[in-house]
C-alpha cells in the first residue's frame, strides 16, 4: 500500500483534477477575468494531517489555484467547511503550514484540531480512546487479551477527508478576482507529514515462522559510510491488528523520533512494528512475536549501517512491557529504554539494574504505577542509583523542560518520574490515567534526548 494513500487514497494527478473542477488552465480567459465557478481555477485540494498524542487529527486544507493568490485579501470568512472550525488562512507556496504565509497559489485553511470530525484515529470509545480490556488502568492488556481479540480491529483510521466551499473572493496578486460559489468540493489528495516519511514492509522471521508487518524511518540523508542509531516503538493493545500504519498515527510514540526537529539533533532510524495479535498480556507470557521482534531488530541492523551499541527501545503499555521483558530476556541488546505506563514481574527484573532506563507513569495507574515503583525497589536493592520525582501532569512544555533538566542532572542511570495524583487526565475527561501517561509522555522535552545519548 502506497504511503501516501493509505488514508485517503491516491492522489488526484493535476490533469484529473482540472477535469473533476471545470478544466481551466493557467493564462485561459477564465483565469483573466476571473469568471466561472472558483472550481473553474483549482487545480487540486489535498487534506493535511497531523498526529498528536491522541492521534491522527486533519488540521488543514491546502486548496491550489491556478495563479499566485494574494494573501492579504484572505481571512477565515473566505472559506467554509464542512462540520468544521477554520481557525487561519493564508497563502502560500507548498501544501504545508507555516507561520507565516507567503503569497503562492495554495491556500492553506486551517482547522480547529478540537474537532469533533478532525480526529481519523477513532476507537471503539471514541477518539483517540483505546478499548476497555478488562484490566482497569493496568500495564497491559489484562489475561487473554482486549475483548477485541486478535481479528477484531482495537481501532478505525478514519479516511482524512474535508468538504469545503469558497464563501468569499479570492484575489491574485496580478489582482484578478475570483469571486465567493456556493459549490462545495471535497479533497482529492492526503498529505501526511512524518507519517509518509515511513516505509511500511514486512518481515518473515525463519526462527518463529512469524510474518510480521513494520514501519521504517531511514534518515532523510542516509549515508552508508556512516553509522546511525535506531529507535524501536512497540505499540499498545489497542492497535492490535489494524493497517500497518497504525503505530504511526495513534499517538506520537513512533513518529516524534522521526520529526524534523529531532532528526535535526540525532539522525537515526525509527522502527515500529504493527502486531497482528496480543503480545504479551499481564500473564506475562509471550507469545513467539516477542522473538519475533527481537530478531526483527537484528535484521534491520543488518541491512543498514545501525551502530549495534545505539539500540534504543521504548512503548506504552503492553509495548512497554515488551520493552521491559526485551531487556531483561537481551541484556546486550538494548543501550536505553523509555518506559511508558508499563510493568514486569519484580522475580524477574534483577537484570534491569544494569541498564539506562526512563520511566514514566502516573501515580493514578493502579496496576502500571505500584508495578514499576517495584521494579525500581529491585534495582536500587542491586545497587542502582535511582533518580525520583512526581510531576504535575498539567505542566507547560516549559515545565517539563525544566524538570527533565533537574533529574537529568542528577547523572543516574535510571530515572523513575510519575505523574502527580489528579493532574495527568484532563478536566472533565474520561480518559484512564493508563492512557492520559502516553498521550502525555512522547511530547515532554528532553527525555528522548537523555535516551538518544547512552551508549553501550
Amino acid at each position: 500500500m502506497d504511503r501516501r494513500t493509505f488514508l485517503a487514497g491516491s492522489a488526484t494527478a493535476t490533469a484529473g483534477a482540472l477535469a473533476v473542477f471545470g478544466g481551466a488552465t493557467p493564462g485561459s480567459a477564465d483565469e483573466e477575468d476571473g469568471t466561472g465557478s472558483w472550481g473553474d481555477h483549482v487545480r487540486s485540494i489535498t487534506a493535511v494531517t497531523q498526529v498528536f498524542g491522541v492521534g491522527q487529527k486533519l488540521v488543514a486544507v491546502a486548496v491550489e489555484y491556478d495563479s499566485a493568490i494574494d494573501g492579504s485579501t484572505l481571512s477565515t470568512s473566505t472559506f467554509a467547511v464542512a462540520d468544521r472550525t477554520v481557525t487561519k488562512v493564508y497563502a502560500n507556496r507548498t501544501a504545508d503550514l507555516a507561520q507565516r504565509g507567503r503569497d503562492g497559489r495554495y491556500v492553506i485553511v486551517e482547522l480547529s484540531p478540537d474537532d469533533t470530525a478532525a480526529a481519523l484515529w477513532v476507537t471503539k470509545q471514541g477518539p483517540g480512546t483505546p478499548p476497555d480490556d478488562g484490566s482497569g488502568d493496568g500495564g497491559g492488556p489484562g489475561a487473554g487479551g482486549p475483548v477485541v481479540g486478535d481479528t477484531t480491529p482495537g481501532g478505525t483510521i478514519v479516511a482524512a477527508k474535508a468538504t469545503l466551499t469558497q464563501t468569499g473572493t479570492v484575489t491574485t496578486t496580478r489582482g484578478t478576482r475570483y469571486a465567493a460559489d456556493t459549490t462545495a468540493r471535497t479533497t482529492d489528495a492526503v498529505v501526511n507529514p512524518i507519517v509518509d516519511d515511513f516505509q511500511q514492509l514486512s518481515f518473515s522471521d525463519p526462527a518463529t515462522g512469524q510474518t510480521l508487518r513494520y514501519n521504517l524511518f531511514v534518515p532523510k540523508n542516509y549515508d552508508r559510510r556512516k553509522s546511525y542509531p535506531m529507535v524501536l516503538f512497540m505499540h499498545d493493545a489497542s492497535v492490535v491488528n489494524v493497517a500497518t500504519e497504525g503505530p504511526l498515527v495513534q499517538g506520537l510514540g513512533a513518529v516524534c523520533w522521526a520529526s524534523p526537529e529531532d532528526q535535526a539533533r540525532h539522525e537515526s532510524f525509527v522502527l515500529a512494528p504493527e502486531y497482528g495479535s496480543v503480545v504479551i498480556d499481564d500473564t506475562y507470557e509471550p507469545s513467539t512475536l516477542f522473538e519475533a521482534t527481537a530478531n526483527l531488530v537484528q535484521s534491520v541492523t543488518q541491512q543498514y549501517s545501525i551502530d549495534r551499541n545505539r539500540l534504543y527501545t521504548t512503548g506504552q503499555s503492553m509495548g512497554a512491557m515488551m520493552s521491559l521483558g526485551l531487556n531483561i530476556r537481551y541484556p546486550d541488546l538494548f543501550a536505553a529504554a523509555f518506559i511508558v505506563a508499563g510493568q514486569w514481574p519484580t522475580a524477574q527484573a534483577a537484570p534491569l539494574a544494569q541498564k539506562k532506563l526512563w520511566i514514566l507513569v502516573s501515580a493514578d495507574d493502579t496496576k502500571a504505577y505500584p508495578g514499576e515503583q517495584a521494579i525500581t525497589e529491585v534495582i536500587q536493592d542491586q545497587g542502582t542509583q535511582v533518580s525520583t520525582a512526581l510531576w504535575d501532569g498539567r505542566s507547560t512544555a516549559a515545565e517539563f523542560a525544566a524538570d527533565v533538566r533537574t533529574m537529568r542532572a542528577q547523572r543516574t542511570p535510571v530515572n523513575f518520574a510519575a505523574f502527580e495524583p489528579g493532574t495527568v487526565v484532563p478536566s472533565g475527561s474520561t480518559t484512564s490515567a493508563h492512557m492520559a501517561t502516553w498521550q502525555t509522555a512522547y511530547a515532554i522535552p528532553g527525555i528522548r534526548d537523555w535516551i538518544m545519548r547512552q551508549s553501550l
